[in-house]
């Protein structure tokens, strides 16, 4: 049974006690394995309308790929070969539609000037969960009993934080910190975060509007709370009670919640856990990805695909240009420089880093030895990053520079080593110089005369 066969949901929206309509709106697919949740605004029930458009157009554009996410899953290769961000492209330009079309009512409709929404989106393909979002409605994962937060809120409070304009102290003082930076429709166009994850049988996720996430944290409550609700087997029950304890908590907010299982929240495939771990685990230890965040180690992996290798394949040839950074996620791999064997990479170890940063022939050829993976990071791709996150490029060429002035030091010390032997070479050279002139300027004796 497959990831997507293996999809279990339960869903539940409410008013709240404060608000006089329901602005959220949730959308289950369970053909598609999608689920959105948005959570409108505007007033006058125009945030009802923004986000029941948001999640309309979403659908339907998604629906309309239906041919894309097939070929995705079936692996293909060559011309029809679908990658990751070909689905991150689709999902991006289905929020960006659905923006435009909001935008463009508002426009047309005095009423509903204004009006957008916030949109928390994922859809299940194989064995992994593509994850969009806009705003501040969120998605949490729940793995082996820890909670984790996979979306980041775009409001103010995060957009200081990350351009480290004030302290959290300083942060924390404001009144507007939780406005959203970031909305589907309020402009005609939006950007969206992407987000690729692995999925594993036990793995729960959780997608709800801020009615709800903000009742989990303080000062109005803790994350901890959340962890023992969504430990609760039974689905409609854990959503039922996430409800109503945003309602006994103030209620000031509409409120939905969203949780959907992988399987049975218990029968949790521990081997594929662990090795999901191992993924996150390979990058983290690398100089170059050393100072990520979680949230950023998981952009990274987004963009990494797993490459097995049969005993003596090939993997990178001496001389070619390549665009690849290799990490050895099992096996080993042989490394030789013009035929002779240089080195035995394990896993964990690493090659062709500086291809990611440009175009130069490989030093060296790499070959498979008995089978292994390796953990892929193509130049395109990691350029993405740096384009799209600004704050995880800084971090990025930063390691850069210090990789760099590492590769430096080291070329400066092999350098001096060799400088060093040239010199005793030059001196042994002296020495028998001095004696070869010894031998052709020493006098000789005289011959003896001939003279009679």
């Amino acid at each position: 049974m497959s990831i997507t066969e293996a999809l279990s949901f339960a869903a539940l929206t409410d008013v709240g006690k404060k608000r006089e309509h329901n602005e959220d709106n949730f959308l289950v697919d369970r053909k598609l394995a999608l689920f959105i949740v948005c959570d409108g605004m505007g007033g006058h029930a125009a945030g009802e309308v923004a986000s029941a458009m948001a999640v309309r157009t979403v659908h339907e554009e998604i629906k309309r790929e239906k041919e894309l996410l097939n070929d995705y899953v079936a692996n293909k290769t060559g011309v029809d070969r679908v990658n990751k961000r070909d689905i991150t492209n689709m999902l991006e330009f289905a929020v960006n539609r659905a923006s435009s079309k909001i935008h463009a009512e508002a426009t047309q409709d005095a009423s509903k000037r204004g009006m957008g929404t916030t949109l928390v989106a994922v859809i299940f393909l194989g064995t992994q969960a593509f994850v969009v979002h806009v705003g501040d409605s969120r998605m949490y994962m729940m793995r082996g009993g820890v909670l984790e937060q996979i979306t980041e809120d775009h409001n103010v409070y995060n957009e200081l934080l990350k351009r480290k304009k004030m302290t959290r102290a300083q942060v924390e003082k404001l009144a507007p910190k939780n406005a959203i930076t970031r909305a589907v429709g309020v402009y005609e166009h939006c950007e969206p975060d992407t987000l690729v994850l692995d999925a594993a049988v036990g793995d729960r996720f959780l997608l709800c509007s801020d009615g709800l996430s903000e009742y989990f944290e303080p000062p109005l409550g803790q994350l901890e709370e959340l962890v023992v609700l969504l430990n609760e087997t039974d689905a409609d029950k854990t959503t039922k009670s996430l409800i109503d304890t945003a309602n006994e908590r103030g209620g000031k907010d509409n409120i939905t919640a969203l949780l959907v299982t992988v399987g049975n929240v218990s029968a949790r495939d521990e081997k594929v856990v662990q090795r999901l771990q191992l993924k996150r685990d390979m990058l983290a230890r690398m100089p170059l990805f050393r100072p990520l965040n979680d949230r950023e180690i998981r952009r990274v992996l987004q963009v990494t695909e797993v490459h097995a290798y049969k005993n003596d394949d090939l993997v990178i040839t001496e001389g070619e240009k390549g665009d690849e950074l290799f990490i050895v996620l099992s096996g080993q791999v042989m490394v030789s420089r013009s035929g002779a064997h240089v080195a035995v990479l394990k896993p964990g170890e690493h090659f062709g880093e500086m291809s990611l940063i440009r175009t130069q022939p490989r030093s060296a050829t790499v070959v498979s030895s008995g089978e292994a993976e390796l953990m892929v990071i193509r130049r395109t791709e990691f350029f993405e990053i740096l384009r799209k996150e600004h704050q995880l490029a800084v971090k990025l060429l930063w390691q850069f520079t210090g990789v760099l002035a590492d590769r430096l030091a080291e070329t400066t010390a092999d350098l001096g080593d060799a400088r060093d032997e040239l010199a005793a070479e030059d001196l042994t050279v002296d020495i028998f110089a001095e004696e070869e002139g010894d031998r052709m300027t020493a006098k000789l004796p005289a011959p003896p005369s001939t003279d009679r």
